[in-house]
């Protein structure tokens, strides 16, 4: 979890960065460091840009993939929910049926 003291970088901020590693030659980390950003948070955003482009690592998501499972798996547990109640209700309606 983030801390309530992190930074937040707008969309624009960040492509500018992660075209500053393209075009420069320079190092994630050598580019953060100019930049006074984390580099661990811009070889993330260098990443996740890369996997958008197609030329990712093997099997690593898209940012619209990792949205859509992320809508998906809340989804499934509100589903889950769901089902757990209706089969609460089935039982207290089959207990009352029976008296």
């Amino acid at each position: 979890m983030g801390s309530k003291y992190t930074k937040r970088y707008t969309e624009e901020f960040k492509r500018d960065a992660i075209a500053l590693v393209d075009s420069s030659g320079k190092t994630v980390t050598a580019v953060a460091r100019e930049l006074g950003i984390s580099s661990e948070s811009l070889r993330g955003w260098y990443r996740l840009a890369k996997a958008d482009q197609g030329e990712g690592a093997p099997g690593e998501l898209t940012s619209a993939e990792r949205e859509e499972l992320r809508r998906l798996r809340r989804e499934n547990r509100e589903q889950q929910q769901t089902i757990e109640i209706l089969k609460k209700a089935t039982a207290f309606f089959v207990k009352e049926s029976d008296r």
